[in-house]
């Protein structure tokens, strides 16, 4: 682990140079060490991967001062426990109506559907990163055997609550917006709330378990499946099974 200048208010934890369960968990911990010992200077916390950039208050302190508090906060990291860290579960409907890669993603990984869902939701992931959007959070690591490249041409509209998988992640969209995603289910859940605190249901170094339900469930928490999503998702479906053809 290092520390290193990344600003004239900002230093930056390097945990590693590469993602893993453990160094998330370091992460998680470290945030929690850093939030109680350097509350009075502290401006922001932006975890990533395998870091954490802290901004600080200027007027308050310096690099050398606040560098020696996070050395502290460094010494006293316990041995990491891949278990650290809340585990929040994702309610997800892999109705084939909302999942037009599934059965693509099944057939390359020479799978059934069931299996694929099953594989899928079976996991716990972790919350590597928050970024691309508000609220979409990157989940690690998605098993080899439905692990699948990401779109060879990126939609221009994936609907809101998506439920996806690119090479060894997955994620929930928050939002509408583009994306190049392998598109799995949907999620009722909103995966980022403005006007709520906290504004979003996970955070960096939290566990995630994906819970299958049934379209009345999916409903019935607030998901929506309007007649312009089922006809979009359709055409899509019918695109890819016209490719396989």
């Amino acid at each position: 682990m290092k520390i290193e200048i990344a600003g004239e208010n900002a230093l930056i934890l390097y945990f590693d140079d590469k993602a893993s369960p453990e160094v998330a968990a370091k992460i998680y911990q470290a945030q929690q060490l850093i939030r109680e010992y350097c509350a009075e200077v502290l401006i922001d916390l932006i975890p990533s991967y395998a870091s954490i950039l802290v901004i600080f208050d200027l007027f308050k302190c310096d690099h050398l001062y606040l560098k020696a508090k996070l050395q502290h906060c460094l010494n006293k990291l316990q041995v990491s426990n891949v278990m650290d860290g809340r585990l929040v579960e994702l309610p997800a409907y892999y109705g084939i109506e909302c999942a037009p890669d599934l059965a693509a993603l099944a057939q390359r990984a020479e799978l059934s559907i069931e299996e694929v869902i099953t594989i899928h939701q079976r996991q716990e992931y972790r919350v590597y990163a928050i970024g691309f959007a508000p609220g979409f959070a990157y989940l690690g690591d998605v098993d080899d055997r439905i692990a699948a490249p990401r779109l060879a041409t990126p939609r221009m509209k994936v609907p809101k609550g998506a439920i996806a998988i690119a090479d060894k992640q997955t994620a929930v969209y928050p939002s509408i917006s583009p994306g190049g995603w392998n598109l799995i289910g949907l999620c009722p859940t909103a995966m980022f709330n403005a006007e709520k605190e906290p504004t979003m249901p996970v955070s960096v170094g939290d566990r995630v378990k994906f819970c299958q339900i049934n379209k009345s469930e999916f409903l019935a928490l607030g998901g929506q499946l309007g007649d312009q999503l089922r006809d979009q998702l359709r055409e899509q479906l019918n695109e890819k099974l016209s490719e396989q053809r």
